[in-house]
């Protein structure tokens, strides 16, 4: 069964990213807001990815002087939704 999920970022330009989980795998990811040509790619290249090992990809990726960044960002939502 696909679940949909949405994640309220902190510190980064996106304001909202939205994701389903179906059977451990990531889908439909949208960035609102962000760099577009950034966060388009990483839900492209994301599409159909392992979400545990996607989160083991890009937890921790900053941006610039940020500790932060839409990718780290997406990876805590994806954590936060397989934990719930």
């Amino acid at each position: 069964m696909r679940r949909h999920f949405e994640f309220t970022p902190e510190m980064v330009c996106a304001q909202l990213i939205s994701f389903d989980i179906e059977d451990g795998k990531l889908y439909d990811i949208h960035f609102f807001g962000g760099c577009p040509g950034n966060t388009a790619a990483i839900a492209k290249l994301l599409e159909g990815a392992d979400a545990k090992k996607t989160i083991a990809i890009l937890k921790g990726n900053p941006c610039g002087r940020r500790p932060t960044s839409c990718a780290d960002q997406l990876a805590i939502g994806i954590e936060q939704a397989l934990a719930s």
